[in-house]
């Protein structure tokens, strides 16, 4: 793929996760989570985004939230479960980022917040009509997801290098 090939980050944030006396780590998703989780596969389903690779935090909210969502795909992505996105910062998802093959065209990372919101604000230089108003009004909720296309090389991903293309909450 040339330093021109068009590429798409897909970021999903958690569903609602439950607080029972567990770990963080180990936080399942309440009932509102699972019911939304399959709701931002369906969305991205329809809109025929289908990721090379999805990244997924090995938090047991994020691992469930991709479970359900995945399952409403039409193929499932391979899929790396990746201790860097838990707790990750601003700079530890750009440094993700930077680090993925070239050959992937399509990335999914399934997350955690403020990290999502964080990155998908930093790259989303451009945005198509009011997505970025309406994201960051909303504050990126659980199960939200935002899409940002941009060229080039996956080393080459820093902030504004991008164009939001899409934003998804399920209580929008």
């Amino acid at each position: 793929m040339s330093d021109a090939t068009p590429r798409r980050i897909v970021l999903l944030r958690h569903a609602k996760a439950d607080w029972p006396s567990v770990p963080d780590l180990e936080r399942p998703l309440a009932d509102r989570g699972r019911h939304d989780a399959p709701g931002a596969g369906r969305w991205l389903a329809g809109t025929g985004i289908v990721p090379d690779l999805a990244l997924c935090s090995p938090a047991v909210r994020t691992r469930e939230t991709w479970k359900l969502a995945a399952h409403e795909l039409p193929r499932r992505p391979r899929t790396v479960y990746e201790e860097r996105l838990y707790e990750a910062t601003l700079g530890d998802l750009l440094a993700l980022l930077n680090e993925t093959p070239d050959e992937v065209a399509e990335l999914l990372l399934v997350g955690h917040n403020p990290g999502m919101h964080a990155l998908a604000d930093a790259l989303s230089g451009k945005a198509e009509g009011d997505l970025l108003s309406r994201m960051n009004r909303g504050g990126f909720p659980t199960s939200s997801v935002a899409v940002v296309t941009f060229s080039g090389s996956w080393k080459t991903v820093e902030h504004g290098v991008g164009t939001l293309t899409a934003y998804w909450a399920p209580h929008d």
